[in-house]
This record gives structure tokens, C-alpha cells and sequence, in this order.
């Protein structure tokens, strides 16, 4: 569910090839790279021409339609290219440019060919900075998205998190997959307190739908950690059932109040991926109304009684895939504060799932690169969309951010969502 944000991500940040051209010490600067970055602002301003400008190697690993659709995305997100900022040549052929947006500065690095006519051969964006920006921007522009939103963010330490900027903080939300980082936490406690080991092999099973591990054998042996690395950075559903089962649900039910969720009746119990989305179906309409006005315990109980009805196979993903479906009844819910909260607690407690987080750090490169540390959870699906982040600055500082976004009427704009969740990291970088 959350592997679309990551994508997003790295679509709007990355134009996937970077070439490293070999020099020798004594080559001529290219006559031909101020001309390039020249260039370059047009071909961002309107398509046209891009064989002329770009090497054919770089052309058949981004083509010219997925080269045009990136920079309508950038226009999009910062409005029209204005000027060519600044030019700076790391050698003849290789450095950074600036390009100034209406809302933004987008940096490329771009690489040109050494040989007549310098097509370029390289071009990535390393980073935007948003002009004049600031958190109380952000939080208006998140504040205003349609539906339902909610924001924090906060300083960690020695004692409980401490809000720097809020909207909705408390509201209880829909968050997709971020529910994974309960049964992250789960694991990280039983490993801390010597119950379970990262090494342990346990059979991959139940499968659920979409993920890598649905195609693996059944039932093969797969440690804790490769699960849980499955489940955070790549939000597969297989893994996830997997470690939510073996771990114990009532265990990981009680993480939530261990890790300070304010309202744990709410979400609980925490819903097998395929559980919640066979609860979706029109078929187990009934079940579906019967689960959301029961108590915890009596839907633990129903759970039970309705197994058979309850699996992946009963699940048709095209039926929730475009719309927003029961977000508001079977989901796994969480305010901001809750997020954050749980995010202090594997910062304090997680070990060896710190390192899984920072896999996927959920925004470009070049922007996960301005902290020392950068742990990710977020979570997807039509009318639903949340990112966490477990940040550690270079001076030794912790910082924790989340958010949600839910519209029960409309698919969000995920790409518009990264992007402000983008700048709030960007600032608290600061």
C-alpha cells in the first residue's frame, strides 16, 4: 500500500540515470556546458527537441515521454520555470545547475558528453528549496488539502516528544500501512527482551495480495528480519501477516498502549491486511457492519467465527483499488501524536529496526541526505495517505514528523502530499 508514496517520491526527485564521465586532469573545459544548462531551462519550460539535447544513451533508459512527464510533474509542483539560476562546474563536463521555479529553486546535477556536440548524458535533481518557505506555510497548505488532514511535529529527547507545530494533532485518523510499525515495535521488544531473535526462521504464511513475497513458495523459511524488512521497506502484505500472526495479535495489540497510543480501542484489533481488505468486499457487507459497531473483544470473536470469509482469495483489489472504500470504519487508525509516540519508542527501544526504517527513506535522495539519520513508515490507498519519520540531525538532535490525509470522496494527490511533507523535513533540517 505505501510502496506508491516511495515511487512518487523518487518519479518527482530522480530522473534515474547519472553518468560519471572520466576526464583526463588536463581536458578543455567543454565549450558546450553553459550552453546545456541554457538549454535545459527551456526544455523544462516545454517539450520540444529533447533527441537533439539528450545523448541516445540516456534516452533509452529515460525516454523522451518519461523525460516530458517528470517535468510536467516539476511545473505542477513549483509552477513555470522563470531563469537559469546558478552554474557550477565540478569539471569539463560535469556540475550542478539552478533552475528558479515561480514557488521553488530545483537543483540538477547534468553531465555532458565530452565529444562534439555535448548532448548530455547525465541529469538528476538533487533537491528543491521552496522560496520563502516555512513551517507555518506547510502547515496552512496541509490544513486546506480537501478532507480531512492532521500534522505534527515534534522534538525528542530525554523526555516526552514536544510538539513544535501542529494541526489536528489528536484527531484520530486513517493511516494505511504505517500500522506495520506496531508490529515493528512488537518484534523490537521481543528480541530486547531476549523472547525472540532477529535470526529466527519462521514459514512465510498466510499469503496476502500484492507484494513480492505473494510469488514465493508457501511456507518458506524466512527469518524475522528478512519479514520485517519486507514489510517496512517494501509494505509487503505477505510479510506483514506473516509477523502480525506469528508474533501474537493480542501482543502486538498491546504495543499500542506500551508505546502510548491514546485511544487503542479505536484500531483494535490490528487487522490482517487481507482481514481488512476481505472487510471491504460487498460480499462481507454484513460482516462489515457488524465489526464496526462491535466492541474489540466481540471483533476479536468475530474474526474468529468468520475466518473462512476473511482471506486474501476473497479479496478483489480492483474493487478498492480506485476508490475510497469503508476508510472511515476498517482501517487502522492513529492521531499524529499517537505516530509520533511510537516513533520515540523505537527511537529508544528499536535496535536493529532502526536500520530497517532508514531503507526507504520515503523522499528523494538528495533530500533523506540532509540528516544523519532518516527512519520511514507510510502507508497508502485510495482516500487514505500518511507519512512518518524518525529523523536524527547532524548535531546529535532527534526529530519526529507525521501526517495523515483522508477524503472518503476522492483519491488524494500523493504527489502534492510528498511534496509538503518534503519541505516540513526540509525545514526541520534547518
Amino acid at each position: 500500500m505505501s510502496g506508491r508514496i516511495a515511487m512518487v517520491a523518487r518519479v518527482l526527485a530522480t530522473l534515474l540515470l547519472l553518468l560519471r564521465v572520466a576526464l583526463p586532469a588536463s581536458a578543455a573545459p567543454n565549450p558546450s556546458y553553459q550552453a546545456r544548462a541554457e538549454q535545459l531551462l527551456r526544455l523544462l519550460t516545454a517539450p520540444g527537441d529533447e533527441p537533439a539535447y539528450f545523448s541516445s544513451l540516456f534516452l533509452d533508459s529515460v525516454p523522451v515521454d518519461r523525460w516530458r512527464a517528470v517535468a510536467a510533474d516539476l511545473r505542477a509542483q513549483h509552477g513555470k520555470p522563470l531563469t537559469l539560476g546558478a552554474v557550477r562546474q565540478d569539471s569539463a563536463t560535469a556540475g550542478q545547475v539552478e533552475i528558479r521555479y515561480e514557488r521553488a529553486t530545483v537543483g540538477f546535477t547534468l553531465v555532458v558528453a565530452p565529444q562534439p556536440p555535448g548532448r548530455v548524458v547525465g541529469l538528476r535533481i538533487v533537491g528543491a528549496r521552496t522560496a520563502n518557505d516555512s513551517m507555518a506555510k506547510v502547515l496552512a497548505e496541509i490544513a486546506a488539502l480537501p478532507g480531512v488532514t492532521s500534522f505534527a511535529v515534534a522534538t525528542l529527547g530525554n523526555g516526552p516528544p514536544q510538539l513544535q507545530a501542529a494541526h489536528r494533532a489528536d484527531a484520530a485518523m486513517a493511516i494505511g500501512s504505517s500500522f506495520k510499525l506496531t508490529i515493528l515495535s512488537e518484534l523490537a521488544r521481543a528480541v530486547e527482551a531476549g523472547e525472540r531473535r532477529w535470526s529466527d526462521v519462521i514459514p512465510l504464511g498466510p499469503k496476502s495480495f500484492s507484494g513480492r513475497l505473494l510469488h514465493w513458495p508457501d511456507r518458506a523459511p524466512m527469518t524475522l528480519h528478512s519479514l520485517a524488512t519486507a514489510m517496512i521497506a517494501e509494505s509487503d502484505n505477505s510479510a506483514t501477516d506473516t509477523l502480525l500472526l506469528a508474533l501474537g495479535r493480542d501482543k502486538v495489540d498491546a504495543m499500542l498502549a506500551t508505546t502510548g497510543h491514546a485511544n487503542p480501542d479505536r484500531t483494535l484489533p490490528l487487522l490482517t491486511t487481507a482481514e481488512a481488505f476481505a472487510l471491504k468486499m460487498p460480499a462481507n457487507a454484513d460482516l462489515r457492519r457488524l465489526y464496526v459497531t462491535a466492541p474489540p473483544d466481540s471483533r476479536r470473536a468475530l474474526l474468529r467465527d468468520a475466518a473462512s470469509r476473511l482471506t486474501a482469495d476473497k479479496v478483489d483489489v480492483g474493487s478498492v483499488a480506485e476508490t475510497p472504500t469503508a476508510i472511515g470504519d476498517i482501517e487502522w487508525f492513529a492521531s499524529a501524536t499517537d505516530m509520533i509516540a511510537q516513533l520515540d519508542w523505537l527511537r529508544i527501544h528499536g535496535g536493529d529496526a532502526l536500520p530497517i526504517m532508514a531503507i526507504e527513506p520515503g523522499v528523494a535522495p538528495a533530500d533523506a541526505r540532509r540528516w544523519a539519520y532518516l527512519g520511514y513508515k507510510g502507508g497508502s490507498e485510495p482516500g487514505v495517505m500518511a507519512m512518518n519519520f524518525l529523523a536524527r540531525r547532524s548535531d546529535g538532535q532527534w526529530r519526529a514528523i507525521s501526517a495523515s490525509w483522508n477524503n472518503p470522496a476522492a483519491r488524494l494527490d500523493e504527489a502534492r502530499f510528498v511534496a509538503l511533507m518534503t519541505r516540513a523535513l526540509n525545514l526541520m533540517a534547518e
